[in-house]
């Protein structure tokens, strides 16, 4: 018996997320948001606190600094049932990240400052504790510079315990996509990308050819497409789910909530078409509050809300 469903690898810190900014930015002036949102940011902890809230234990190590921002996105975590007792908390010159959110009009500017997560390295892992889980999920491979260089080992690690290993990378700040992602993939179960970053990461302009060419590194491929739903492709065949239609309010953190959704449903052994499905419901739902963790922080909402979603 394993004492985790799940255990995480990845950032943890905050979103200062700005509505209402003007279409265009002009320098030296003083423009005014309507309304911010203070959440729980980062692929890693909106994946491991949504999951956590979906009813899967989850476990999760990180590296933040001894400040506020570090404290208050640990505590956010830990409210969510995630177990935060292997988060390194670290004092120094460098403090945790946060990234600043700028909605636009069809689409977002994502500013960050990566902070700690710049220098988590392999030594701030507790092995022991990653491999006590049926599964291991890391995201943001591209964020990870410290780390990085031994990704392709904590994997392959993984594996040899047993465990069914996902990924998220996320988007690569250098655009580069480098070739050493290849070196993970052949450790990984499930990789989960959106469009655009599978698209980048086959070198491709074709959703069709993007899945063509990376589902043969990995047992499982998964493309989330937004308001089009996810395309799955598995040793079964492939499976397409659509989207929920629901009142969006903000898209921050839905991929990330996909990802939980789906994985929940994996640990358990569901067929790769429920999977997605609850992938779907879990993304819909993200988006109906601001932020990516804020609906799954209300608990009353959360159980209306899929009370009424038709089973898998």
């Amino acid at each position: 018996m394993f004492h985790f469903d799940v255990t995480v690898v990845g950032e943890l810190n905050l979103d200062l997320i700005l509505y209402g900014l003007p279409e265009t930015l002009e320098p030296e002036r003083e423009l005014l948001a309507k309304r911010l949102a203070l959440t729980l940011g980062s692929s890693s902890a909106i994946f491991a606190h949504n999951l956590s809230v979906l009813g899967s234990k989850v476990g999760f190590i990180s590296r933040i600094g001894d400040d506020p921002l570090g404290q208050i996105a640990l505590d956010r975590l830990a409210a969510g049932g995630v177990d935060v007792s292997r988060v390194r908390k670290v004092s120094g010159p460098t403090t945790t990240g946060l990234t600043v959110i700028l909605p636009r009009t069809g689409c977002r500017n994502i500013l960050t400052y990566p902070g700690t997560m710049d220098e988590m390295c392999f030594e701030d892992l507790d092995l022991d504790y990653l491999r006590d889980s049926k599964h291991f999920h890391l995201s943001s491979f591209f964020l990870h510079r410290a780390l990085r260089p031994r990704i392709p080992e904590l994997f392959e690690r993984m594996k040899q315990k047993g465990l069914t290993t996902s990924l998220d990378t996320n988007d690569d700040p250098e655009d580069r996509w480098g070739d050493d992602l290849f070196a993970v993939l052949q450790h990984v179960d499930i990789f989960l990308a959106n469009e655009r970053e599978a698209k980048k990461i086959a070198r491709t302009d074709d959703l069709e050819t993007a899945v063509a060419t990376l589902s043969p590194h990995v047992p499982i491929l998964v493309v989330k497409l937004g308001a089009e739903g996810a395309v799955a492709r598995g040793p079964s065949g492939q499976v397409r789910g659509a989207a929920l239609e629901v009142e969006a309010v903000d898209p921050v953190g839905a991929g990330d909530s996909f990802d939980a959704g789906f994985i929940h449903q994996y640990v358990r052994g569901a067929a790769l078409a429920d999977c997605v499905a609850h992938g779907n419901t879990a993304g819909a739902f993200s988006i109906t509050r601001p932020g990516g963790t804020e609906a799954f922080r209300d608990r009353a909402y959360y159980e209306d809300f899929f009370s009424r979603m038709p089973k898998e």
